[in-house]
């Protein structure tokens, strides 16, 4: 197997080790017949930037609601630092949300919004106006926008006016809800670093929402996937990525191969879809599907060999600014592999020889 990238040390943020400050003990949110959140149960350690990830309907916002003191369990427990707080209203939580209409006050300069929380705690105005020129620098805003009208800012510009207004309460948690969604791809992309660079520089606990696979992989110390209410699978970016529990977080997490395995006469393995039998066992000798994701996928030049081998036709490439997906055809099966570097495709109707070593390969049951 690949090996998945190294854990944090322990008591570091982000590190399984550190001290939890959110557990999560048989959480559950009942709407009439639905479980919309069932059962869970979960740490997340002090300093993490935890992700959670799930199709619509799978109950990650009911989640984040419940831990944010927007919403109430059905049953269970939330403990802040081992203190029950199933109960606590939101405003008296150490924590702060960030929602995805971001909630900012049209009526309000941008100095303005950021002093909010403050203002509500009748801070000095000299101190408030220091305090939210320090997060103006923090979140990259120039302090000649502290006048500026929110509704005259960009989008960009209105995320770090949000982010700043939420920071300025020092919360100890921040809760996030899809807060990018609404951004256009190439400003998201530099709004994922900055958070990544925030979370680092103010050293606070963030808990994320997102059905992007890029938001997570590109932020996260740990992801949680959740299905119909349930966390399915929990790790680091890159086990979640490389080494998926099911056949459901591999589809969900990226592009991904699936080949059926299926066990053929006597003691051999066979891969049904190519119509041939495996050289050896994987790792995980039971019958269910081979994930194997496009940059395992090799395109085999003239000598060059693989533990499994197969013919096929390309059909068409995608270039994804310095890689290239291609996309094959073998028997009945369609297949995606990914050309790194400066590799050049074959011609649309070519025929290929394609194959993976099975070190590459996961095997999952479901």
């Amino acid at each position: 197997m690949i090996a998945a990238r190294k854990p944090a040390p322990a008591g570091e943020p982000g590190s399984r080790d550190a001290a939890p400050i959110l557990s999560l003990r048989g959480l559950t949110r009942i709407f009439g017949a639905k479980r919309a959140v069932d059962g869970i149960t979960l740490d997340i350690a002090e300093g993490e930037f935890f992700t959670i990830v799930g199709p619509s309907g799978s109950g990650k916002s009911t989640l984040i609601r419940m831990l944010a003191g927007l919403d109430k369990p059905s049953s269970g427990e939330i403990l802040l630092r081992a203190e029950r707080i199933n109960d606590m209203p939101a405003n008296l939580r150490p924590t702060c949300m960030v929602f995805q209409s971001l909630a900012l006050f049209n009526h309000m300069s941008v100095g303005e919004n950021i002093e909010f929380a403050l203002t509500m705690r009748r801070v000095d105005k000299t101190e408030r106006r220091r305090r939210a020129h320090a997060l103006m620098d923090l979140v990259r805003l120039p302090h000649e926008f502290y006048r500026k009208s929110v509704v005259t800012c960009s989008g960009g510009e209105r995320q770090r006016i949000a982010l700043a207004r939420a920071l300025a309460s020092d919360p100890e948690i921040l809760f996030f809800d899809e807060p990018l969604s609404a951004i256009d791809y190439q400003l998201r992309r530099i709004l994922e670093m900055e958070m990544k660079d925030l979370h680092r520089v103010t050293g606070k606990t963030f808990i994320y929402i997102t059905h992007s696979l890029e938001e997570a992989m590109v932020m996260s110390d740990r992801i949680a996937v959740m299905r119909e209410g349930r966390i399915v699978q929990i790790g680091d970016p890159l086990t979640i990525y490389r080494q998926p529990g099911s056949r459901f977080v591999a589809e969900f997490m990226g592009e991904v191969n699936l080949l059926r395995l299926t066990r053929g006469d006597g003691s051999d393995w066979r891969l049904p879809d190519l119509g041939i039998s495996l050289p050896r066992l994987l790792d995980n000798p039971a019958e269910g599907w081979i994930v194997l994701r496009p940059e395992r996928l090799r395109l085999l030049e003239d000598g060059a060999h693989a533990d499994v081998e197969f013919p096929g036709e390309l059909l068409n490439d995608y270039v994804l600014g310095p890689r290239t997906h291609i996309l094959l055809k073998s028997g009945s099966r369609t297949f995606v592999s990914e050309l790194g570097g400066n590799s050049t495709p074959p011609s649309i109707g070519s025929q290929v020889r394609v194959g993976f070593n099975l070190s590459d390969a996961v095997v999952v049951t479901e």
